[in-house]
């Protein structure tokens, strides 16, 4: 006997089809079954969906319903909390659930047949865990305790507030270890903001609970992992034989039935935030997995975001997190580093690096010490021009400049990619003379190595060698980590004491654990404290502060760690509280603002996003999709309050308007009322979908809303 089933299926958005479709099926299947259904002229992998809460897919033809072509045996069907976390991120996020739910399964897993599953299901299971294991653990600071008791005896969420070297990583170690001791079946999942974080992060999480729990109970998910790895991983998450599973934002989506603890190191980091697709922010939606699960959820880092400093005030002033705070650093390295600002103002014209920092960095690797010089720009110079004509190396497809990379003398466009050879004389008036202008990390490594060409390394002269060694200068940034193994390689020899300076990007200001350097100088900061967006200056404190956080993590060198802020603006309020290491005055300081201003988080904010062969199109698009909700949208019954509560500004072009020959234009809007914004959404969808066939739009290629955006 045949019965209808409701599947869950990522339709194109053009077939103006649901998401969820009806299928024949010669046996009931739950909810969260995995199945294998036709689609088209094409095969495709659905989730049987809650039948109550699917949403009708209107009266259909029973005689045109096609059968399933299988389910996926010995997968254990999806749970309710899963599908409800999926179902809430594509309804805030504004995308369709199909799309959501199958993109946060694994691609192989897509692309298998039930007999091929089967199969692979079929191998050698993994061992269990090692049992009666017992293993010492490292003794907790009074700080540490104290968190870990917090957390223990209150539901959370919670913000755990600790300085660089506070010994977070051993505060979510410990409530790891005690909830899994007391729960034979709890996972945890553990989320970190990039993939060059989560090696070091899982060697440690293995040295602690392998030899418990047996070395498949710790796995990681991201995408820098092969699709065979990531189906290991998330079959070994689904089943359960993985006790704890440590990703990136994309991890927020694995299925853990038995999940009992999240955490989200680095809670402040953007790349939590979706770029592409379903604009998630996997912060946020932890936050809520957590509620939905019972699960108990720990934010940590050294410099919130402001929306979780926010919600952490008092509960009796409407905070809705625990605060958690650990200022100390841990062992005898407790002195935090010394902040010096450096005028650049006094210094010679053109001065890339102040006479004080080249004295500071000489006598730091005289003494064995390593140093780390930050400069969130790669390259060799952002612009290469001729003093004649005024030509700059401009992008043919983009509204931006190509980067001038000395190294294999390109100009490469890091938008689009587009990448030519250097000329050799002004393509608009011959001159041979054209010249970089600014500076990247490239050349802040060629500099280095002028600056330090007599310095040599500690120790290295001796009679059998009285010249020395030079100093080992290394940069680490996207382009010298292109090759797979890289970047680990070049972290080792940092960890190693091979390397002396470390110069690179943000890539080396998080995350890592450098125990021997004790200088930190970022070159050029200035850019961020007078940029449009007003995020720009939480961003700069937060990656300072990291930064900083990487100086004087070894006590046995003994030496007082310094950060230098090369800077034109010293006497900045910023910079002031970068200096005494006050996160909360900062923190106050841009609240307060922000409340003035009526900015998030004291208001909620989407971004209309268009993508057109034209900048006409695409603003018109945008503009023809306001006026409707101006216009005709006022006139429906109900509307004038939600409408009354929205301000929508006129479209403009992105920043970057024009990437691989596509015009890009935006259009906010903002509420003070987050259920009337979502509200209004949801109803407006409809009208962009008709208005993209508008005349004026012809041209328009795409569209996308971004709610709650972090650049605008």
């Amino acid at each position: 006997m045949s019965c209808w089933l409701p599947v869950l299926v990522n339709t194109p958005a053009h077939a103006a089809l649901g998401p969820v479709l009806t299928y024949q099926s010669e046996q009931t299947l739950p909810a969260g079954t995995l199945v294998r259904v036709p689609l088209g002229s094409r095969e495709t992998l659905g989730v049987v969906w809650d039948g109550a809460g699917a949403g009708a897919t209107g009266e259909f033809d029973p005689a045109k319903v096609r059968a399933i072509a299988g389910a996926l045996e010995g997968i254990a069907p999806l749970t309710a909390q899963w599908q409800q976390l999926l179902t809430f991120a594509a309804s805030y996020y504004q995308r369709s659930v199909g799309e959501v739910a199958l993109a946060a399964l694994p691609p192989q897993l897509r692309e298998l047949s039930p007999e091929q599953m089967a199969r692979r299901l079929k191998r050698k299971k993994p061992a269990e865990g090692a049992s009666g294991a017992v293993l010492a653990t490292p003794a907790l600071t009074p700080e540490q305790a104290t968190a870990v008791g917090q957390i223990a005896s209150h539901p959370g969420p919670f913000l755990l507030f600790g300085a660089t070297g506070s010994g977070k990583t051993e505060v979510y170690l410990h409530c790891v270890h005690k909830l899994l001791a007391a729960d034979p079946d709890a996972q945890a999942l553990i989320m970190v903001p990039e993939i060059n974080l989560t090696p070091q992060l899982e060697e440690r999480f293995k040295a602690r609970f392998a030899p418990l729990y047996g070395e498949h109970a710790v796995v990681s998910l991201h995408s820098g992992m092969t699709n065979p790895q990531r189906l290991k991983a998330w079959l070994a998450a689904h089943g359960g034989v993985a006790r704890i599973v440590l990703g990136t934002r994309m991890a927020v989506f694995a299925s853990l039935p038995k999940l009992r603890l999240i955490v989200v190191d680095e809670e402040h980091d953007p790349s939590y935030k979706s770029s592409e697709g379903a604009r998630y922010s996997a912060r946020d939606l932890a936050v809520y997995r957590g509620k939905l699960e019972g699960a108990k959820v720990i934010l940590g880092s050294a410099t919130p975001s402001l929306e979780s400093w926010h919600h952490s005030r008092p509960a009796e002033d409407g905070g809705r997190y625990l605060r958690l705070h650990m200022p100390s650093r841990v062992g005898e390295a407790s002195r935090l580093p010394l902040v010096r600002r450096v005028d650049m103002n006094h210094q010679p014209r053109k001065a890339v690096f102040s006479t004080q920092l080249v004295d500071a960095i000489k006598e730091r690797v005289a003494r064995g010490e390593q140093c780390m010089v930050f400069l969130n720009r790669r390259g060799y110079a952002p612009v290469l021009a001729c003093d004649d004509c005024g030509w700059k190396s401009e992008c043919p497809h983009c509204s931006a400049f190509r980067v001038f990379h000395k190294i294999d003398r390109t100009l490469r466009c890091h938008h689009c990619g587009f990448t030519e050879r250097v000329p050799r004389a002004c393509p608009t008036c011959g001159n041979v003379d054209i010249s970089p202008i600014g500076r990247g990390t490239e050349q802040l490594e060629e500099h280095l190595a002028e600056l330090l060409v007599d310095v040599r390394r500690a120790g290295s002269v001796t009679p059998e060698n009285p010249d020395g060694e030079h100093l080992r200068i290394a940069r680490i940034d996207a382009d010298s980590t292109r090759l797979k193994g890289a970047l680990e390689e070049q972290l080792a020899a940092v960890h190693a004491g091979d390397v002396d300076v470390l110069v690179g990007t943000q890539m080396i200001a998080k995350g890592h654990d450098f125990r021997r350097i004790t200088l930190v100088a970022a070159v050029n900061p200035d850019g961020a404290l007078f940029s449009s967006d007003f995020r720009a200056p939480e961003r700069l404190f937060s990656l300072l502060m990291q930064a900083a956080g990487r100086a004087g993590r070894d006590a046995a060198l003994g030496a007082q760690s310094e950060v230098w802020i090369q800077t034109f603006q010293p006497a900045h309020p910023l910079y002031a509280a970068l200096k005494a290491h006050d996160y909360p005055a900062f923190a106050t300081q841009q609240l307060l603002e922000r409340e003035q201003a009526a900015m998030p988080p004291f208001s909620a904010q989407a971004l209309v996003r268009a993508d057109a062969k034209t900048q006409e199109a695409a603003q018109a698009f945008l503009n023809a999709a306001r006026t409707f909700a101006q216009t005709e949208m006022l006139q429906w019954e109900g509307w004038p309050p939600v409408l009354d509560q929205l301000t929508l500004y006129p479209a403009v072009p992105m920043t970057i308007q024009r990437i691989a020959n596509v015009e890009r234009a935006q259009m906010l809007i903002e509420s003070p009322s987050r259920a009337a914004l979502q509200q209004f959404l949801n109803g407006w969808q409809n009208v962009l979908h008709a208005t993209r066939g508008q005349p004026e739009c012809k041209g328009l290629i795409r569209w996308a809303i971004d709610v709650d955006p972090l650049a605008i």
